[in-house]
């Protein structure tokens, strides 16, 4: 695994570890680390942590069809 692996990968487990928090205690953790307050108020900061978190996603999900694919032809 690459740093950027790493780096997405903890940014997956936050943002997971966050909704488990919004689902079963309605407590956001990233907004309350960020002093966005309340679920769904934002800041700048509670913003960009929310688009880092979905572009791990996405980075994760293209990396899982490629080691798909890999996978296939071997």
């Amino acid at each position: 695994m690459n740093k950027l692996d790493i780096l997405a990968a903890a940014l997956l487990v936050v943002g997971g570890l966050n909704w488990g928090l919004v689902a079963f205690a309605n407590f956001d953790l990233v907004a309350a680390l960020t002093g966005a307050g309340n679920f769904g108020n934002k800041n700048l900061f509670g913003a960009a942590v929310y688009g880092l978190v979905g572009i791990s996603a996405v980075y994760y999900a293209l990396r899982l069809k490629a080691m798909q694919r890999q996978l296939q032809t071997a």
